[in-house]
């Protein structure tokens, strides 16, 4: 609990909290269409959430990993590259964040018949098994790149990794709205009350995040073992040793246990 009294500590739960407030208000901004115009289809929110994650990492990579996913999150969470505590207050300030950002669009919307393009819904022609599938798979290949990023082997080259965010965002808008992001979906929920099929935009982006996260950490990453599998499995306290991305991106573990306790001497000092 010492955490609690860090203050960088609460400027990680503030980032994220600010992150995820920008990223469901550009996300947001890109579908809803202007007085008189029709529909944009998926690639204006694919690339609003390019760029978003891109001024994220920029922004706050570096105080919090800009993760803006509880997905993600709990994939992190699951693979033991976040500890619990900080995990859950993390998902708590993405949640809020996401509220907030949704809830100042709706409020400066001229027209607000508009807010009907703000919640994810599964198309008629759809049902919604058919819908979490496709939100599984395109969270899935999401996080698994975030992770293959994160690998040394691809260091060099973070930038793919913020690309396949908007590439799977344009493959999978059509069909169930690719929220692929727990928090986008509930802001704007609460904001219109709309609840219908809610719950495939929580369980779909959580499931795809976690398989993808535990196939690459301990299968096809370059520090997969057996030994780390089984530490993990049985809870043993583990040091995973994390390095951060060059650029302090979102697709960096920013918050590994040894920087945070580092951090925390320093304030302490």
């Amino acid at each position: 609990m010492a955490e609690l009294r860090s203050r960088q500590f609460w400027r990680a739960m503030m980032a994220e909290l600010l992150g995820t407030l920008v990223l469901v208000s550009a996300v947001l901004g890109a579908s809803v269409p202007g007085p008189g115009e029709a529909p944009g289809g998926p690639l204006y929110p694919a690339m609003a959430v390019g760029v978003a994650i891109v001024a994220m990492a920029h922004c706050f990579g570096e105080i919090s990993g800009a993760q803006v996913n509880p997905a993600l999150t709990l994939s992190f969470m699951t693979t033991r590259r976040l500890d619990v505590l900080r995990g859950l207050v993390y998902i708590t300030a993405q949640c809020l964040g996401a509220s907030l950002g949704a809830g100042a669009l709706y409020l400066a919307l001229p027209v607000k018949t508009t807010a009907d393009h703000f919640v994810n819904k599964v198309p008629i022609e759809l049902n919604a098994a058919q819908a979490l599938g496709i939100e599984v798979l395109c969270t899935f290949q999401m996080v698994f790149t975030v992770f293959s990023v994160e690998d040394q082997r691809r260091r060099e080259s973070p930038e793919p990794g913020n690309l396949a965010i908007g590439l799977a965002h344009s493959a999978g808008a059509r069909f169930s709205g690719a929220s692929m992001n727990p928090a986008r979906s509930l802001g704007p929920a609460i904001i219109t009350g709309f609840w219908e099929n809610h719950w495939v935009y929580w369980i779909g982006p959580v499931l795809g995040a976690v398989l993808a996260g535990v196939s690459h950490e301990f299968f096809f990453a370059r520090s997969a073992s057996r030994q780390k599998l089984v530490a993990c499995l049985t809870c043993k306290d583990i040091e995973i040793v994390e390095t951060t991305s060059m650029t302090g991106s979102s697709l960096s573990t920013v918050t590994q246990n040894a920087r945070v306790k580092q951090a925390n001497k320093q304030e302490n000092n």
